[in-house]
C-alpha cells in the first residue's frame, strides 16, 4: 500500500486545521528502530526494479510476514499515540488474510481488471478467485486519477485512516467533541 496520498491528504487537512508541520518533527515512537528494520525486511523481500537481486517467493513471504511481526510489535509500543490502534486494525487484518491464504495477499480479479492490470502473482500479491477470509482481501481498485492506483483491502483502509489520524495528531489539531447535553442521561 502507498500511503504517500493520505499523508499528503493529512498534512493539507491538518494545516487547513490550524495545525503546524513542524510539530511533526516531535512526534515520537518508542522503538522506531523497528519500523526501519521492517522496512529493510520488505525491500528484501520485494526489491525494486535497480536492485540487483532477486527473492525466492517463499522467502520473501516469510520476510513479508516478519516485517509485519515487526510493525505489529512497534503498534503495541506505541498504542498511545492516536491512530496507532486503527493501524495495528489495518495490518492485523492484512496479515491474517496473507496468513490465510498461504503467504501472499489474495486480489479479487475483478479489483485487477478494475485497476488495470493483470497478472497472476506480483510481489507479495496473487490474484485469487474465492480466496479464505474474502472480506480481508485486496477487493476494490482505486480510482484512475489517485496516483500509483493500485488495489486495497479493509486493512490498507484502516492503516490509511491510523495515518491520517497519526498525522493530524503529530501536526497539534484537536478536533472538537460533541458536547454533552445536561440531559443526556435521562
Amino acid at each position: 500500500m502507498v500511503l504517500g496520498l493520505p499523508v499528503l491528504a493529512a498534512i493539507v487537512l491538518g494545516l487547513l486545521l490550524g495545525g503546524r508541520i513542524e510539530q511533526l518533527a516531535e512526534l515520537r515512537f518508542r522503538a522506531g528502530w523497528l519500523l526501519g528494520l521492517a522496512i529493510v525486511l520488505q525491500v528484501l523481500a520485494f526489491p525494486f526494479g535497480f536492485l540487483p537481486w532477486h527473492t525466492s517467493s517463499g522467502v520473501a513471504s516469510a520476510l513479508w510476514l516478519a516485517s509485519y511481526v515487526l510493525l505489529l510489535a512497534a503498534a503495541v509500543l506505541n498504542v498511545r499515540l492516536p491512530g496507532v490502534p486503527v493501524v495495528a486494525a489495518g495490518m492485523a487484518a492484512n496479515a491474517l488474510a496473507v496468513a490465510a491464504n498461504g503467504g501472499t495477499m489474495p486480489v479479487l480479479p475483478r479489483a485487477l481488471e478494475a485497476a488495470g492490470y493483470s497478472y497472476t502473482t506480483l510481489l507479495n500479491s496473487t490474484a485469487v478467485a474465492e480466496p479464505r477470509l474474502p472480506w480481508l482481501v485486496d477487493r476494490w481498485a482505486a480510482p484512475g486519477w489517485v496516483p500509483l492506483a493500485n488495489v486495497f483491502s479493509v486493512g490498507d483502509v484502516l492503516i490509511a485512516v491510523g495515518v491520517v489520524v497519526i498525522v493530524l495528531g503529530g501536526m497539534g489539531v484537536r478536533l472538537p467533541r460533541p458536547a454533552r447535553s445536561r440531559d443526556a442521561g435521562v
